[in-house]
């Protein structure tokens, strides 16, 4: 039999410490990139906002440009592409739409009865309504069903869609994180 010194084991103990705490942090830094990402982008789209509306603002006031700071740029995911900036009317129109779901067709002039159109999410959280039928759902529920539940960020969006849409009698709150489709 052979005996292992004490400063071998020790050894052994630290390197098996190491290996959990490496793969620990492997997880946590790429939640931490995707919480990353999701603020760069949050980040763009206030700023295209701001922009946007700056740009409807009378000329004696002159804008002071928004600085980004430079860890942000460097730390940025470089596929990330530039989303286009907002005419001066979608920014007027989509101001307290934070989630930025809400855009109008194409054409630009909305459904033919006149009503704009919604984004994607808006459009997925009532579908999943209608099949719910009468059921109590949380939104981290709804943010799983669609496949939105990666990070805080996504989740808030659903959150946000949510209270927009309880705002807009199209689904009910029924308790403290609670909703359910809206009765027709």
């Amino acid at each position: 039999m052979v005996s292992v010194t004490p400063k071998a084991r020790n050894i052994e103990i630290t390197a098996e410490g190491l290996q959990e705490d490496l793969a620990r942090l492997e997880i946590q830094k790429q939640a931490l990139e995707r919480e990353l990402a999701a603020v760069t982008a949050h980040f763009d789209s206030v700023q295209r906002a701001l922009s946007a509306l700056q740009a409807l603002m009378p000329e004696s006031v002159a804008p002071a440009p928004a600085a980004r700071p430079a860890t942000v740029v460097a730390e940025a995911p470089a596929t990330v592409a530039p989303a286009p900036v907002p005419s001066a009317d979608e920014a007027q129109g989509g101001a307290n739409d934070r989630d930025g779901d809400r855009a109008e067709d194409a054409s630009g002039a909305g459904d033919a009865d006149g009503s704009k159109s919604y984004g994607k999410l808006t459009e997925q959280i009532l579908a999943y309504f209608a099949d719910a039928g009468n059921t109590d759902v949380r939104a981290r529920d709804v943010a799983s069903a669609l496949g939105r539940d990666t990070d805080s960020g996504s989740i808030n969006a659903v959150r946000s869609t949510l209270d927009r849409l309880v705002g807009q009698s199209r689904v009910r709150r029924v308790g403290r994180g609670l909703y359910r489709a809206a009765k027709r």
